[in-house]
C-alpha cells in the first residue's frame, strides 16, 4: 500500500524507520504458551494460502497485515500487495520448493487465509503452527496477536479474544533471514528452508484447558504431572490396561501424583506402548506412552537397568521433491531403511525433526537422539540468542517428553570451547535435566587434534560425550581414533555421532578415490575395524542416511548436495557402504544377544 495512507502513519518513517520491526517481536509465542494437543481434534487450516515475497519487509512498514478485503477497481490507492488475492502456496511447503525463482530466497513472506467461526459461550480458540521458518509473525483481523522465534518447533496462538462471527483472515509474515544472534546463525551445513512447513491447526477447547502433560518411570515408579489452565481442584487420570483410575489433585493448576504400578518396560525388542487419559472439567487428551529407564554408569549405556549399543544413523530433513515437509509416508520409509541396517537408534540432526518421527519410533521401537541447533559458532555472550535457544529446547522437551524412544537431548553441535559457550551450552544442560530428569545429555563435541584428546570442558557437564570424526576424509590416520580414546580416558559413554565420507552415486562421480563409491565402503571398512578395538565407545550414528540438499557445497562431485548418504537423494538407491555398515551391525547384534543371555543365564 501506498506509504502515505492513513495505515502507514507517515510516509518518512514508513519508508526509513529501520526500526519497523520493533513492535512486532515480542517473541511471546514460546514454550509457555504452548498446549498440550495429543488426542485432541482441530480445525485443520492446511491448503491454500494467498503468498508474497517481501525482501525488503514492505509488509510491516505499511502495514499489509491492517488491510482490509477491497475490489481493485474501487481502490482509490495503488496497493503494492494484495492480501486477498492474486498467488497461492500450499501450506505445508517450502517456498524454494514451488517456484525456481524463490530458490534461494531468504527473507520475509505473507501467507494469508480466511476461515469461518461460529462464536460459542464461553470457549478458547487456540491456533497451533507445527513449525515455520525461522520467525512467524501472526496476525488476525489486523491485530498482531505475538510472533515466535525458532525454525523446527511448535506454537500456540490464543485467538478466542480478536476472533469474529463470519469470516476471518488469519496472516502469517515468515522471516528465514540467518542473522548473527538466530539460532542456529549464518554459517550452517544444511538448506536454509523458509515457509510454514508443517501443519496448522485450529482449536476449540473449553474454558479449563489440559496444558501440559508428562507421564514417565522415574525411580522405579510411575510419575504424572499435570498442568491445567482454570480453576478446578482435581483432574482424572485413566491407564484402563493397568487398572489406573485416579485423581490427579491441583494446587494453583499444578499437581503431580506417584504411582506403584507394573507396566512392562518399553525396549526396542518389545514397544509396549499404553493409551493415557487425562480429563479435566470438559477437556480430555490423551497419549501412547511406553515406560522405560534410560541411565549412565561410568561408560556403559544402560536401558532398562541393562547395557546397550546404540547401533545407529545420522538423518537430515531433507527431501528431493519437498524440501523440509515430511510425511507419513516418508517417515515409515526412513525407519524401514534404518531397520534393514540393523539400526536400533537414530539422531535426528540437527533441529528437532516432525513430531511424528518419535510417535512413529515409539511404535516400532527406535531410539532416538533430538538436537536443537545449537550449530558452530553461536552468538553465546548474547543473552538475546540464549533466550532463543533455551526457548527452542524447552519446546523440543515439552513436545516429546512422553515419547519412550526418545533417550539422549542433545544441547548443540561442533561448537568451539570458549568461556562464553562454556557458560551458555551448561545453561542448557541444567535447562534439560530440570525440564526432565529421565533421559541423558549429550553434545557433539570437538577434539583437540594437536593433543588427540577429548578437552571440551562441556563433557563435564552432559552425561554422553558425542565424538564427530570424519578419519579417511577430513583426517588421515585412522591410528589417531584409538589414541584420542587413550590420552583422554572418558569417564562416561561416547558415541561417535558422526562419521563418513561423501559417495557420488549420480553416474557423474569417479570410479576411485575421493567422492566414489569404493572410497566412501573403503571409509566404512576402515572405520569399522578401527571401532571394534575401542571399548571406550558406546555406539555410533554415521553420518548419515540420505544424501540432502545444502547451499555451501558446490564441488563439482556434489553440486548443491552432500552425498555422505548411504542411500542417494532418491532414497532408494542403497550405496554399497550401505552393505558394509548393515553387515557390521548384524554382528554387533548377534554379541549382544549372547552378552544378554548369558546375564540372563540362558542359551543364546
Amino acid at each position: 500500500m501506498l506509504e502515505r495512507s492513513e495505515l502507514a502513519d507517515n510516509a518518512l518513517q514508513a519508508l526509513h524507520d529501520e526500526d519497523y520491526d520493533r513492535p512486532f517481536n515480542t517473541q511471546t509465542l514460546n514454550a509457555d504458551t504452548l498446549i498440550f494437543t495429543r488426542g485432541r481434534q482441530g480445525q485443520s487450516l492446511d491448503g491454500d494460502w494467498n503468498f508474497c515475497v517481501d525482501l525488503l519487509d514492505t509488509g510491516l512498514r505499511q502495514k499489509w497485515f491492517a488491510m482490509t478485503p477491497e475490489q481493485p477497481e474501487a481502490r482509490i490507492e495503488p496497493w503494492d500487495y494484495d492480501p486477498y488475492m492474486g498467488e497461492t502456496v500450499p501450506v505445508p511447503s517450502c517456498w524454494q520448493m514451488q517456484k525456481e525463482k524463490w530458490y534461494f530466497f531468504e527473507g520475509s513472506a505473507w501467507y494469508t487465509r480466511s476461515f469461518e467461526h461460529a462464536p460459542k459461550a464461553a470457549r478458547r480458540q487456540v491456533l497451533r503452527i507445527g513449525a515455520a521458518q525461522y520467525d512467524c509473525k501472526v496476525f488476525l483481523n489486523g491485530e498482531f496477536i505475538g510472533n515466535h522465534y525458532g525454525g523446527s518447533t511448535p506454537f500456540c496462538a490464543e485467538l478466542t479474544d480478536t476472533l469474529k462471527a463470519g469470516q476471518n483472515w488469519l496472516m502469517l509474515c515468515v522471516n528465514n533471514t540467518r542473522t548473527l544472534d538466530r539460532v542456529p546463525m549464518r554459517n550452517t551445513d544444511w538448506f536454509n528452508y523458509g515457509g510454514v512447513y508443517r501443519e496448522v491447526t485450529l482449536f476449540d477447547l473449553p474454558p479449563v484447558v489440559v496444558r501440559d502433560m508428562f507421564v514417565r518411570l522415574e525411580h522405579g515408579r510411575v510419575h504424572v504431572s499435570v498442568k491445567v489452565d482454570g480453576a478446578i481442584e482435581a483432574a482424572q487420570l485413566s491407564i484402563p490396561e493397568l487398572g489406573v483410575e485416579t485423581p490427579v489433585p491441583l494446587v494453583n493448576g499444578a499437581g503431580e501424583i506417584v504411582l506403584d504400578i507394573a507396566p512392562e518396560l518399553w525396549s526396542p525388542d518389545h514397544p509396549k506402548l499404553y493409551d493415557v487419559r487425562l480429563t479435566a472439567g470438559e477437556d480430555q487428551v490423551s497419549d501412547r506412552i511406553g515406560f522405560r529407564t534410560i541411565s549412565r554408569d561410568g561408560t556403559e549405556i544402560l536401558l532398562n537397568g541393562d547395557p546397550i549399543f546404540l547401533r545407529g544413523i545420522s538423518v537430515h530433513e531433507d527431501d528431493v521433491e519437498t524440501g523440509k515437509v515430511t510425511s507419513e509416508e516418508d517417515l515409515r520409509r526412513r525407519f524401514a531403511h534404518a531397520k534393514a541396517l540393523g539400526c536400533n537408534f537414530l539422531r535426528l540432526a540437527h533441529y528437532p525433526h516432525h513430531e511424528r518421527a518419535a510417535e512413529l519410533a515409539d511404535e516400532l521401537g527406535l531410539m532416538l537422539w533430538e538436537e536443537v541447533p545449537v550449530y558452530w559458532a553461536i552468538d553465546f555472550a548474547n543473552p538475546d540468542t540464549l533466550r532463543d535457544a533455551a526457548n527452542q529446547l524447552r519446546e523440543l522437551v515439552r513436545r516429546d517428553r512422553n515419547r519412550a524412544s526418545v533417550i539422549i537431548w542433545s544441547i548443540g553441535n561442533e561448537n568451539p570451547d570458549t568461556d562464553a559457550r562454556l557458560n551458555f551450552m551448561r545453561h542448557l544442560a541444567e535447562l534439560a535435566k530440570a525440564e526432565d530428569p529421565t533421559r541423558l545429555t549429550s553434545a557433539a563435541c570437538l577434539v583437540n587434534h594437536a593433543h588427540l584428546k577429548i578437552e571440551d570442558r562441556l563433557a563435564a557437564h552432559i552425561d554422553i560425550i558425542g565424538l564427530n570424526e570424519y578419519y579417511g576424509w577430513y583426517e588421515e590416520n585412522f591410528d589417531e581414533l584409538a589414541e584420542i580414546g587413550r590420552n583422554s580416558a572418558p569417564d562416561r559413554p561416547v558415541v561417535i555421532s558422526e562419521t563418513g565420507a561423501d559417495g557420488d552415486s549420480s553416474g557423474k562421480g569417479p570410479e576411485r578415490g575421493l567422492f566414489s563409491l569404493a572410497y566412501q565402503e573403503e571409509v566404512y571398512q576402515k572405520q569399522i575395524a578401527t571401532l571394534r578395538e575401542l571399548d571406550y565407545v558406546k555406539g555410533m550414528s554415521p553420518w548419515l542416511l540420505y544424501d540432502f540438499r545444502v547451499e555451501r557445497r558446490q564441488g563439482i562431485f556434489q553440486r548443491g548436495w552432500n552425498r555422505k548418504g548411504l542411500i542417494a537423494a532418491d532414497k532408494e538407491t542403497k550405496k554399497p557402504a550401505f552393505h558394509v555398515l548393515a553387515a557390521y551391525y548384524a554382528e554387533r547384534a548377534t554379541q549382544e544377544e549372547r552378552l544378554a543371555a548369558s546375564r540372563k543365564g540362558t542359551p543364546a
